[in-house]
């Protein structure tokens, strides 16, 4: 295979990981609930080698990442104090204002490479200064614009005193499951001073999603960014004449791992001010942002701003990057027109606002064609899930987009709000556009999710009783590599399923039970799949859709409610439920089911 300096030296969009920030940023290919409270642990089943792991939310396990290091990559971290820390960038206005399908489709199918430089910085998203985990040195991280027939070349330069990974969130990776980036599953980290490649295409896939750390906790400190993949013959309702990128994403002041490590202390979150805060109770957040910029306390003067133009169509790509809190979205005075969940479109459907759960994205129309003057853009932070209350916390953020008016106007603050003669989205009433029937199932599973207390007095995520933690150093998909039998290759501890590799096409049918009186945002790596029933209680035979269901690769399980998802297994992958709660990634449930196939594929890629 080539090296990575060899593909670099093809492309005439190349430039150095170490440039001024401000200018890598804008070369774009280069592109760039208490045992009776609710409680949203955020818990995402990932498919990876066909692996339905948690989604990686921020607080995981992990050593805590908190040495500086310079920005030369061959610098060797120095200890705080020998030098001064280095500061947060805010991204420039064209890691959030796209090229757009109809620019980008007009250029030819090529290799798109990328250069992301991991280390640790100073920064003040929301006002208040804290240490944060940043790519570029700038948060949210570089934008990935691409076509759906184009190659994604990364080369990851890991500067943080521990290992590190990249994610590709809802990317198929078909045939390259390696570079799914989830640690201890299809990967090792990347030891600190040391490079990745993540090399691959994109197989079809299209839409918004995001990237992310998989690695601990580390991307609820910043390792994150959008990623935005174009059909080109993909027709919306309506045309567009522009499209942004608008990350949501809760905030937390203090480091990840110092939360998670008290979380998962005995005593739990105690301490001044928590004295009715029980083990078990997550770790509530302080505030949140809207492309990387908030207001907490009395810093309320900075704001995500776009000047758009007059009587046009926008497409804006919302996503949920954060680590534990829903958000709710809306724009004074305009309906919203939902157009695409988790790269699936749907039929046009008009709301006031809408929710989007940890790790969800979706795409809604806006048109310009009110008043001219300037709107608040309305990120809440839904307290549905705090069993705690955060003092001084800050959850209605804001941003700003104008039009017909200078680009230095600001909203007149009024309670106006939403569009109060629409309702709010319902994920009932999503229907895919393109309609597709799932086919009869023939493997069937059930898995049952539960946070429980162990002997020892710790609070841990477990699916049909099994809590799993990652091993260092080790992957299950390297495992597999050397393996001829599943026993012979895993850990009897581990509790993984094997879908059979026959003549017939393997479509699999998982009932999901939340025992757990939080909701459940859950993830599939490496699929989409058909959400065939969702319900109060248990499953036990209730009826299913069989008729153009909902597909998707992140949904909410609610408390005490089932699921019953399906989806075609036709990718070699791992795949592993896992709690999704920035703090459960590290503690988490872990099924992980892989394809008898996986064996014979990693073989010929040996080869």
């Amino acid at each position: 295979m080539d090296t990575y300096k060899e593909f670099k030296q093809q492309a005439d969009d190349s430039a150095s990981a170490l440039d001024d920030v401000a200018s890598l940023s804008q070369q774009q290919p280069t592109e760039r609930r208490t045992r009776s409270r609710r409680r949203r642990a955020a818990a995402v089943a990932t498919a990876l080698l066909l692996v339905a792991v948690a989604l990686g939310v921020g607080l995981g396990v992990g050593l805590r990442h908190r040495k500086s290091v310079a920005d030369d990559a061959s610098a060797t971290i120095a200890p705080t104090s020998q030098r001064a820390p280095l500061a947060v960038q805010t991204p420039p206005e064209s890691n959030f204002v796209l090229k757009g399908q109809t620019a980008m489709s007009a250029e030819a199918p090529t290799t798109r490479y990328y250069d992301f430089v991991v280390q640790q910085r100073d920064g003040a998203p929301d006002g208040f200064n804290k240490s944060m985990l940043v790519v570029n040195g700038m948060y949210p991280g570089p934008t990935i614009e691409a076509n759906v027939d184009d190659r994604i070349v990364v080369n990851v330069t890991n500067l943080l005193p521990n290992a590190t990974t990249i994610h590709w969130h809802g990317l198929y990776q078909r045939g390259t499951p390696w570079y799914d980036g989830t640690n201890a599953i299809t990967q090792c980290g990347i030891p600190p001073g040391a490079s990745m490649i993540y090399n691959f295409t994109l197989s079809g896939w299209y839409g918004s999603t995001w990237w992310h750390s998989h690695y601990s906790t580390q991307y609820t400190d910043g390792i994150s960014g959008a990623i935005v993949i174009h059909n080109r013959t993909q027709e919306l309702a309506e045309p567009v004449d522009g499209e942004l990128s608008i990350q949501l994403s809760d905030l937390y002041h203090r480091f990840s791992t110092d939360l998670l490590h008290q979380y998962l202390s005995r005593a739990g979150m105690t301490g001044q001010g928590l004295e009715g805060v029980t083990q078990g109770n997550e770790p509530v957040p302080d505030a949140g942002t809207i492309n990387g910029v908030g207001q907490w306390g009395n810093y309320t003067s900075a704001y995500s701003n776009y000047t758009l133009g007059s009587n046009s169509t926008y497409r804006l790509r919302l996503a949920n990057t954060g680590s534990f809190a829903a958000a709710s979205f809306s724009v004074d005075d305009h309906p919203l027109i939902v157009v695409e969940a988790d790269g699936v479109l749907v039929e046009p459907y008009q709301v006031s606002s809408l929710t989007i759960d940890v790790a969800q994205r979706y795409s809604v129309l806006l048109r310009t064609n009110q008043t001219a003057g300037a709107y608040w853009m309305r990120y809440t932070v839904s307290q549905d899930a705090f069993t705690y209350t955060e003092n001084g916390g800050s959850y209605d953020i804001r941003g700003v987009l104008r039009y017909g008016v200078g680009a230095s106007a600001l909203p007149v603050d009024s309670a106006t709000g939403a569009d109060l003669s629409l309702q709010s989205m319902d994920t009932s009433r999503l229907v895919p556009a393109e309609a597709q029937n799932p086919p009869p199932a023939n493997n069937f599973y059930t898995f049952s999710l539960s946070m429980q207390n162990t002997a020892d007095n710790h609070w841990l995520a477990f699916v049909n009783s099994t809590s799993w933690s990652p091993l260092q150093g080790q992957a299950t998909l390297l495992d597999q590599w050397a393996a001829t039998t599943r026993g012979a290759s895993t850990n009897d501890s581990q509790l993984i399923v094997t879908i059979p590799d026959a003549n017939e096409t393997q479509v699999v049918q998982v009932v999901y039970n939340n025992l757990d009186d939080g909701d459940h945002p859950f993830h599939l790596h490496g699929y989409k799949f058909f959400i065939m029933g969702q319900g109060a209680g248990r499953y036990t035979g209730q009826a299913l859709n069989e008729v153009n269901p909902m597909r998707r690769d992140t949904a909410l399980f609610p408390a005490y409610t089932y699921a019953v998802i399906r989806f075609i297994a036709d990718n070699p992958f791992n795949i592993l439920p896992q709690a999704q709660a920035a703090l459960l990634e590290n503690a988490p449930p872990v099924l992980q089911e892989q394809c008898a196939t996986i064996r014979s594929l990693n073989a010929a890629a040996a080869a």
